[in-house]
């Protein structure tokens, strides 16, 4: 049991070396080492910055964003399912219970679905109530006043 603890500690230290290895010793000597100006800029695009950098996101980015990831990992779990459904389809009793194991998983999901459509956060075009509305100027004005304008 150590030899196998062993094991996988000096493999750890190999690959906690190499990336040390990496990005201390390596990209010092590949990178380049000239200061141009535009690397200071807030976009390394070419395009001057318009406006300050200053800027609220708004939280329907972030409830879309996190949304989508349930329902990408739902279908990152349905797909081992379907290949251990088939095989245990075929054996007595087991698919079924493995069948309503699923059909109980998409079911919450559905219903998380459901409540997220209800409250309207898939809603690109949602109306801000009066304190968002509230709270968006106040972000927007403090954003001029420490960008300087704009």
């Amino acid at each position: 049991m150590f030899q196998d603890l062993g094991t996988v500690l000096i493999f750890c230290l190999l690959g906690a070396g190499f990336v040390v290895l990496n990005v201390s010793v390596v990209s010092r000597l590949l990178r380049p080492t000239r200061f141009q100006p535009f690397k200071d800029s807030t976009y390394e695009c070419g395009e001057p910055p318009i406006g300050s950098y200053w800027v609220r996101f708004d939280m329907r980015f972030y409830s879309v964003a996190l949304v989508f990831l349930i329902f990408d990992v739902e279908v990152a779990l349905i797909y081992p399912w379907a290949l251990v459904y088939n095989q245990l389809r075929q054996s007595p009793g087991g698919g079924l219970f493995v069948f309503c194991e699923m059909f109980f998983f998409v079911l919450v999901l559905g219903v998380g679905l459901a409540y997220v459509w209800k409250k309207g956060n898939l809603d690109w075009n949602k109306e801000l109530s009066g304190q968002d509305a509230d709270r968006t100027a106040l972000g927007e004005a403090l954003g001029r006043e420490i960008g300087g304008g704009a």
